[in-house]
């Protein structure tokens, strides 16, 4: 699970190449399928739209997002 710093933001990027993108107390607001070349994402949500990113030095940077990798309890 990736979270933006304020936790507003969660996305889980899943196993099978799908992505499940939470915005607050909405779940699912954005759901779509990814794919990693690299350190290099590209997304295409189920709607169409399409969206990257890239993950450096254990970050995410999604387009205008900073996403942290959640820390397992």
């Amino acid at each position: 699970m990736w979270v933006t710093a304020d936790g507003h933001i969660r996305q889980e990027l899943r196993a099978d190449g799908r992505y499940d993108e939470a915005r607050g107390n909405r779940r699912s607001a954005y759901t779509g399928r990814y794919t990693v070349t690299g350190s290099h994402l590209d997304y295409v949500d189920d709607t169409g739209f399409t969206a990257t990113g890239d993950i450096r030095d254990g970050v995410l940077f999604h387009e205008h997002l900073v996403l942290y990798k959640e820390k397992q309890a």
